[in-house]
């Protein structure tokens, strides 16, 4: 980057650490640390709850995933505005008439301690190992920008993070997210002015739309349906969005302490109401608009020389291995093909060089893979496109976005683990404290649960799924079973703590013996899927249990 881009990039930062730390100051107990006092008005919620679920990986990843797999990942939210209505009927005012820290604590004084504390287990598991991975995404920028070793960004990224989410607690995290989502928005607005503006003359918006469509990456709606019959395998379509998506959000936002935190900070019932409804009318076009981004930058690339492989600082440490000659050969080789085809879009030819093209790429990833690197680029597509294309000053704004988009939404989950960690376990088991040292604690836990995210930073660098699906995947894996407690908790009023204890135990295994299944392909079933099989597992495996042990003359609340 330029010395312009470098002053943009760290003047944004730093003003958004010293804003957060200034207005992050509170009272010094478990109210003003995790709840802001619960005095937050309805518009700040909302942003919380959009900053807290738009991570760096939404914006880094998206668009990479729209290039490659077109729009139809935008049906994964389909179920969100739904989710939203149920969650102010049922969810918002029974947690805020108990007046809790946690989602958990509901779960106790409906059922029992243990299932309380193995469901808030289940949430500092997935969310602790989910928010490695949203860390790694500002990780992976800094070490393809700088040619940082990957565990010293992991540490430098998470490093910041830790000092100011310890520093300021809920207030400055909801104070920072509200300033991180206009930058935010406003980078990501100026990024598709300059995709549009750098495509050739006579090609606008519409034209750049057509091309796309003709290519097949506005499927926005995919039945899922084939010659076969419903294809349970297929990620993105419109029944595993509504459904399946519905449940997953059901889940996140009614059960993820990382976003009923968010809401429980508000001033009232109706601004939290207000705040997710806003939420669900809000989310499903803005992803809508950042995948249509990715569309637009393949599109761009229709006319400007796409990389063999977007990643450039895995092609820099290929270069030094075995494979340097053949990389060279490979990529003069590439160069001529992309001259040709980008002079001759109308060419016969076209689809013979696109072949050719796919195959030097094919050959690149299997040189990756065989010298154990990242061998995909999916992540890297957008970035790419900013660094080499954007002007001097906007690249340092761009890459500024998604940083604040990496801290807003990791900000935002240290801060439930930590308020998980203290209200669900230390306060349960341990000694009682003072408040001041309940407060300590809790800046402890915080820090706690930042080494453990950066630790898991470092293993999630080679994940094989694109970011924004990895983190799906392994909340999927967890969040039905979750959902499912809570339901059996609000509309199953006969079925006590210990069925649906044991039930969630047994599901949970079920749902992770069957995404090993699925993974190998045995079962073909998409992890959407798995929210569904979850919920619905654990509510008839507890009706079940308990309708055995009424049977042999067992206590209902038990």
């Amino acid at each position: 980057m330029s010395r312009p881009d470098w002053i943009v990039l760290v003047l944004t930062l730093l003003g958004i650490i010293a804003y957060g730390l200034y207005k992050g100051r509170t009272s010094r107990d478990l109210d003003g640390y995790f709840l802001a006092n619960r005095m937050v008005p309805w518009y700040m919620v909302l942003l919380g709850i959009m900053g807290t679920q738009a991570s760096a990986v939404t914006f880094l990843s998206a668009p990479g995933q729209a290039y490659t797999d077109g729009m139809r990942f935008v049906q994964y939210y389909f179920g969100l505005p739904l989710a939203m209505v149920v969650l102010c009927i049922t969810f918002v005012p029974a947690f805020h008439r108990l007046k809790i820290y946690t989602a958990y604590e509901f779960l106790e004084q409906r059922f029992d301690l243990k299932t309380r504390t193995l469901t808030s287990f289940l949430f500092l598991l997935q969310r602790g190992l989910s928010t490695g991975i949203s860390i790694s995404a500002p990780s992976i920028i800094l070490s393809s920008l700088l040619g940082w070793d990957i565990i010293w960004t992991n540490i430098f990224m998470g490093g910041l993070l830790i000092i100011y989410t310890m520093t300021g607690g809920a207030k400055a995290v909801a104070y920072t997210q509200q300033l991180q989502l206009i930058i935010i928005f406003a980078g990501m607005f100026i990024a598709g002015y300059m995709v549009i503006h750098r495509l050739p003359e006579g090609v606008g918006i519409s034209e750049a739309l057509h091309i796309g469509g003709k290519a097949g990456k506005l499927n926005i709606i995919t039945t899922g349906v084939g010659s076969k019959g419903f294809d349970w395998n297929d990620r993105y379509n419109l029944f595993s969005g509504i459904i399946g998506g519905f449940f997953l959000a059901l889940s996140y936002f009614g059960t993820d302490q990382s976003q009923v935190g968010r809401y429980l900070t508000a001033r009232s019932v109706s601004e939290s109401r207000l705040g997710l409804l806003m939420n669900g009318l809000v989310k499903v076009p803005m992803q809508f608009l950042i995948l249509l981004l990715g569309v637009l930058v393949f599109t761009f690339y229709q006319f400007n020389k796409e990389p063999v492989f977007f990643n450039q600082s895995q092609i820099n440490m290929l270069a030094k291995t075995k494979y340097k000659d053949s990389l060279m050969i490979l990529e003069k080789a590439y160069d001529s093909v992309e001259s040709v085809r980008v002079r001759s879009m109308a060419s016969p030819a076209l689809r013979q060089m696109e072949t050719v093209k796919a195959n030097y790429k094919s050959t690149v990833k299997r040189w990756l893979k065989d010298i154990g690197a990242d061998d995909n680029d999916t992540n890297y597509i957008f970035l790419r496109f900013v660094v080499d294309y954007l002007p001097k000053g906007l690249v340092g704004l761009l890459i500024a976005v998604i940083f604040l988009a990496a801290w807003g939404s990791i900000a935002a989950t240290l801060n439930s683990l930590a308020s998980c960690t203290i209200v669900d376990f230390h306060k349960r088991y341990a000694k009682p404290a003072s408040e001041e040292k309940e407060y300590r604690l809790s800046r402890m836990y915080t820090l706690f649960w930042g080494v453990f995210c950066v630790a898991v930073a470092q293993l999630a660098y080679n994940l094989g799924n694109s970011l924004i699906e990895a983190v799906n995947v392994l909340g999927s894996l967890f969040y039905g079973v979750i959902l499912g407690i809570f339901l059996v908790a609000f509309y199953r009023k006969r079925v006590g703590g210990t069925s649906v204890f044991i039930s969630a135990i047994i599901v949970e295994a079920g749902v992770i013996f069957l995404n090993i299944l699925s993974r190998k392909g045995i079962v073909p079933l998409s992890f959407l899927w798995f929210n569904v099989v979850g919920a619905i597992g654990v509510i008839l495996l507890s009706e079940l249990i308990q309708f055995i042990k009424s049977r042999l003359g067992g206590q209902g609340g038990s």
